[in-house]
């Protein structure tokens, strides 16, 4: 069976992928599939000749941020991956971030409820307080907690697709899984 290889930009969006995948039934190993965190999505060069159809001739999906999707493609299209839609050539993306997407996905009220758990909801209210935040939505003082202290993405990540009902979780996240199939 030939080797899948997902290229995510971190750590983080490693864990919540592979989270998802077993959540939903799915064998990583059984499957052939990895999940490999790229170190940012500028490493993607690196990856993509290592795993890609000039280097071992893996199967590559992968999940990126918005922001950084032109730089993917183009990287794509080096690679000969060719064009179009990343969507289309099993990359899918993030509006923002995953964390962004998994907030959305869940509401704020769950996340709230998640952070609580996690015995730190004095923190982020303390967080919230910060003059620079205080205005700002709560959507946006969630991905400051999330991404302002070291670790916090890596440790957030599982538990918040671990708050997700059955069958609900962020959509590119969710085709990325359900691509694994493929």
């Amino acid at each position: 069976m030939r080797t899948t290889t997902v290229l995510v930009e971190g750590e983080s969006d490693s864990v919540a992928v592979q989270a998802l995948a077993l959540r939903l039934g799915h064998d990583l190993a059984e499957e052939h599939v990895q999940i490999v965190p790229m170190g940012g999505a500028t490493s993607i060069v690196h990856f993509l000749d290592r795993y890609g159809p000039k280097g071992a001739g893996h199967r590559l999906l992968g999940l990126c941020d918005a922001g950084e999707s032109q730089g993917i493609a183009r990287a794509l299209i080096r690679a000969g991956i060719g064009s179009g839609p990343l969507e289309e050539r099993g990359f899918q993306v993030c509006d923002a971030d995953l964390e962004d997407e998994l907030i959305r996905c869940l509401g704020t009220d769950a996340v709230l409820e998640v952070i609580e758990a996690q015995g730190e909801l004095a923190s982020f209210r303390l967080l919230q307080r910060q003059p620079s935040l205080r205005e700002r939505p709560v959507t946006a003082q969630l991905q400051r907690f999330f991404g302002g202290r070291s670790g916090n993405k890596v440790r957030y990540a599982p538990l918040l697709i671990e708050a997700l009902h059955a069958g609900q979780a962020p959509p590119p996240l969710a085709r990325l899984v359900e691509s694994f199939a493929g």
